[in-house]
């Protein structure tokens, strides 16, 4: 069987998540799964200050294309550039020619990229254990966390206001365990 390589697809600008997602049911409905391993929409976190506001939004690195990891045969190849929403292969030159793949350092780069974009946080803190707010509109005030999201560093804690709990979401490092 041949090596399993990346391969740059172009698609409809605006469409690189439904190609990713029709083609990841694709291959599995039409048991091209040793074929067709993973699709990948390169995207990198971009952080923005609007009105005192620090705004994060993901942005695609490369709009109107997606990266397939497979390996190429004339089923595979069929079926990813049937897959709706795809235009095509970059470096398919047409008249039926099969793409050239990307080079391993090429692909290892972006992938690379996207992940240094995906910060994990260690959060030493458990539901259910009481904080210390240390800043913003709830400064002073101590509260119970009910949710801690690692990936973003977030951690919502419940506090005691005018005899109501109110669920606040705050950064991790605002906080302190009491």
């Amino acid at each position: 069987m041949a090596d399993k390589l990346w391969y740059v697809l172009h698609t409809y600008s605006g469409y690189e998540n439904r190609v990713k997602e029709n083609l990841e049911s694709r291959a599995q409905s039409m048991g091209m799964e040793d074929y067709i391993f993973q699709a990948v929409v390169p995207e990198e976190e971009e952080t923005e200050n609007k009105n005192g506001q620090i705004k994060t939004e993901l942005k695609k690195t490369f709009p109107g294309y997606v990266l397939v990891e497979m390996v190429m045969s004339d089923e595979s190849w069929f079926v990813v550039r049937n897959t709706p929403g795809v235009t095509g292969f970059v470096g398919s030159h047409g008249a039926g020619s099969k793409p050239a793949p990307l080079l391993p350092e090429e692909a290892d780069n972006i992938l690379r990229s996207m992940k240094a974009n995906q910060t994990s946080y260690d959060i030493d803190l458990e539901v259910g254990e009481f904080v210390k707010i240390a800043n913003g509109a709830f400064a002073g005030m101590e509260g119970k966390v009910t949710d801690i999201n690692n990936e973003q560093g977030k951690v919502k804690v419940e506090v005691n206001m005018f005899d109501r709990l109110t669920e606040t979401e705050l950064d991790y490092d605002k906080v302190q365990r009491v």
